[in-house]
Order: C-alpha cells, then sequence, then structure tokens
C-alpha cells in the first residue's frame, strides 16, 4: 500500500515505520524535516509545516492519492477539518491517533469500553480537542467524505518517550530512585495507571492500515497490567537497577495548592483509576500486549542512560522541600490532635 504518515518521527510514530515496511509498504512522512528521520534511506519525506492549515492542504492535494494516512499529529478540531478537506476523495483510509483521554474520568463502570461517555473539563484542553477532534471525524465519516479509523492509545512509553510521575514528566526521578531518595505519590498510591511500551501500540496501527474490519470504527490501545502508583513506581525502580524506594505519599489537593502546574495532571488524570478493555483491537488489529511493563521500562531508561537523558535529582530542590514540608506538617498534626 501506499501509506502517508503525518508526523512520522515522534514516539509512537517510530515503532509504526519500521512494522510497515517489512511488511513492503510504500512510507512517506509529512513533517517539518527538524527530527532526524531514522529510516531514511527507505522512507521518503514531503517537508510542511501542519499548523499552515492553507498550505497543508495544498501540498497535500498535490501529492496524489493514498491507500491509507495515518495523522499522527492532529491536536485541534481546525487541524481535524482540515483533513477532511485534505483527503476526501484522497485515501481510502484515515487512522487518526486520538487518546483514552476523551472519556469522562469518573465512568461508571471498569474496564471503560469504546462507547463510553465522553467529555473532560476545560481544564485539560489536549482531552478537550481530541474529543472534538473525534466530533469531526465522525461528521466526516457519517457525510461519506472520510473513511476513519480511530485509535486510542492511553499512556504510551518506550527508547525516546519521557517518564510520567506525579509531579510531572522529568527523569530527575530515577536519578532520585538510584540514589535512594524518597518520591512524592499522589493520594493514597491506590489508583490505577497503564502504560504500554511503543512497540505494542504500533502494530496495532499497523493492523488497522488497509484492515476493512476497522473502518468507521474506534479502539482502545492499552496496557493489561494495571498498576496502583505505588505499584507504577516500584517497578520503575526495578527496572532503573534501583533498590525498592521510599514511598511519600500527600494529598492530592495538598499537591495542586502547592504546586498547580505541576501537579496539574494528578487533577486531570493521575488521581483516576486509568483502565480500559482492549477486546475489540485485539480482535480486530492482533493488537497483543506482549511487553511487560518492567521490561519495557528498562529498555527505555536504558535509552534515556545512552543519551544522557536522566537529570541530576539537585536540579530540582522543591521536590525535596515539598517532602520536608509535608512531613513536618504531619508530624505537627499528629502532635495536635495526640493520637486522638
Amino acid at each position: 500500500m501506499r501509506i502517508l504518515i503525518i508526523g512520522g518521527t515522534g514516539l509512537i510514530s517510530s515503532g509504526i515505520t519500521p512494522l510497515l515496511l517489512k511488511d513492503g509498504h510504500n512510507v512517506t512522512l509529512y513533517n517539518r524535516g527538524q527530527s532526524i528521520v531514522q529510516f531514511e534511506d527507505t522512507t521518503k519525506r514531503i517537508v510542511g509545516d501542519r499548523s499552515d492549515l492553507a498550505a497543508f492542504e495544498r501540498t497535500m492535494a498535490a501529492s496524489g492519492s493514498w491507500d491509507c494516512v495515518i495523522d499522527m499529529i492532529c491536536f485541534t478540531p481546525e487541524q481535524a477539518e482540515s483533513a477532511v478537506r485534505a483527503f476526501s476523495g484522497r485515501t481510502d483510509q484515515y487512522v487518526f491517533c486520538s487518546t483514552v483521554d476523551v472519556y469522562q474520568k469518573t465512568d461508571a463502570r471498569y474496564p471503560i469500553t469504546e462507547d463510553a461517555p465522553q467529555g473532560q473539563s476545560a481544564a485539560f484542553p489536549y482531552a478537550v480537542d481530541k474529543g472534538r477532534c473525534e466530533a469531526v471525524f465522525r461528521e466526516a465519516q457519517a457525510a461519506g467524505d472520510l473513511c476513519v479509523t480511530t485509535i486510542r492509545p492511553a499512556q504510551t512509553y518506550g527508547e525516546g518517550g519521557r517518564l510520567v510521575h506525579t509531579m510531572g514528566f522529568e527523569t530527575f526521578v530515577i536519578d532520585r530512585m538510584r540514589k535512594g531518595q524518597p518520591i512524592i505519590v499522589h493520594g493514597d498510591g491506590s489508583s490505577l495507571w497503564a502504560a504500554c511500551h511503543r512497540d505494542d501500540v504500533a502494530r496495532a496501527f499497523v493492523g488497522a492500515a488497509g484492515n476493512p474490519t476497522a473502518y468507521g470504527k474506534a479502539y482502545h490501545v492499552t496496557a493489561k497490567e494495571w498498576l496502583t502508583w505505588d505499584r507504577y513506581y516500584r517497578h520503575v525502580a526495578q527496572a532503573a537497577g534501583a533498590p525498592d524506594p521510599e514511598l511519600v505519599h500527600i494529598p492530592t489537593d495538598l499537591l495542586l495548592r502547592a504546586a498547580p502546574e505541576r501537579a496539574s495532571w494528578c487533577a486531570e488524570n493521575f488521581s483516576f483509576n486509568n483502565i480500559f478493555d482492549n477486546t475489540a483491537a485485539r480482535n480486530d488489529l492482533g493488537f497483543c500486549y506482549t511487553i511487560p511493563f518492567v521490561e519495557g521500562m528498562a529498555r527505555a531508561i536504558a535509552w534515556m542512560d545512552a543519551h544522557d537523558m536522566i537529570e541530576p535529582s539537585e536540579s530540582y530542590p522543591y521536590y525535596d522541600r515539598m517532602i520536608d514540608a509535608w512531613k513536618t506538617c504531619s508530624d505537627e498534626m499528629v502532635c495536635a490532635l495526640g493520637g486522638a
């Protein structure tokens, strides 16, 4: 097949491309040309800026027709509308990379299925905009303008990706673990989280491409290991070759007051149960969870080490100040209540 990947150099894309090439597809990447292309000798490249909608649509019109378009960098409804204009009548299938964050976080049942109610707070614009993009594509599908397959990953990690933790996405938490320093966990550490390695997520996109069964459908592509955040941190420490970490549980509400920007993802995501049903992707796309979290995280951390990406813990003094303040506050509360 003649396949266009919009993006092509990001975390998931870098897993999709080699699989498509292995299957003998003709792959073209569209991006700004600012990142190194690992498979430059075996892929074609179109350089352009997706944010310039008019130029993007002109470039796509000039590129001809495609058997499948995989769009990894559509983030706003305006970009979705532009994609409909660009590819209507020019591709047999359009695969949209969405997110499981489009759902309401207080769902009535778990695991969450693809027909669960959508809707997020305006404070989480990434999720809101992805949901609006899906709405644009549903309308295009209904009108016969575009045949859309929607893939909804959860947290995807791997070589070249970031570390997700309570206070953000920096890698200094790995350095803290290796030094035996305490780690902040939101709440009591019991909410459930699921992280899937890039290579497993990529196989679902490849399984969707050119697959008539997937036309007009949406799929979860997430982990089958449902980890509490306490277990998540212990697995990260194991993957990093660090001792079992001391976990410091701080109420989420307090974190949001003390460090609202750093802890914002706790309010919008981490404090909720993130567990999803992958049955449809297994049945239709051949999706299979093959890389256990500890193994995959060890590979990701090895990549970070090789690229000198592990930040020193001393670069983030706020972290210890927060732990010290919480421990002092807790001691004072226990003393004041006298064990009541």
